[in-house]
This record gives C-alpha cells, sequence and structure tokens, in this order.
C-alpha cells in the first residue's frame, strides 16, 4: 500500500475508534478513490483498505452508495459507506 492509501487507511482507523468509544451507533464515512481511471473496470484502489481499517475498530458494513466526484487532480469515485457496530 502506498503512502497516501496508508495515511487515508490511518485516519479511517482513527475516525472510526473515536466514534465507537464515544459509543456511536451508526458510522458514515466517505471514501474517495484513488485510481484516477475510475471508469474503467478493476481495483479501485485505497477503497478496500480504509473498509478493513474501519471494520477493525468493530464496525461492520451496512450500505454503500457511489457518485462521481471532483478532485483536484480529476473526476474520482466518491463512495458513502454506512457502518453500524457489531
Amino acid at each position: 500500500m502506498g503512502f497516501i492509501n496508508q495515511a487515508k487507511a490511518d485516519s479511517a482507523e482513527k475516525v472510526a475508534a473515536d466514534a465507537y468509544q464515544a459509543g456511536r451507533y451508526i458510522l458514515t464515512f466517505k471514501i474517495i478513490e484513488a485510481n484516477t481511471t475510475h471508469r474503467s473496470t478493476g481495483l479501485m484502489s485505497g477503497v478496500g483498505e480504509q473498509i478493513e481499517a474501519i471494520e477493525r475498530q468493530g464496525w461492520t458494513l451496512s450500505n454503500m452508495a457511489s457518485s462521481e466526484g471532483k478532485a483536484l487532480s480529476g473526476d474520482r469515485t466518491a463512495l458513502i459507506c454506512l457502518f453500524r457496530r457489531r
């Protein structure tokens, strides 16, 4: 995993841990894929790593929706993920 994807996963894991410790039961998290070739089929760089990081903190991915978003480096796919506590 590259440096940026690792930093995003670390950040997601901290947010998830903080929400869990605060007693939250639902966590909504936006993940923007790292891959700039978002219109092709294939691995969505960094997405799985962030989901795994959040799930390590006791959350389970319940629902996911996607949309196309704009970023400084071009169009990207944004995923809105709904996690619930286990």
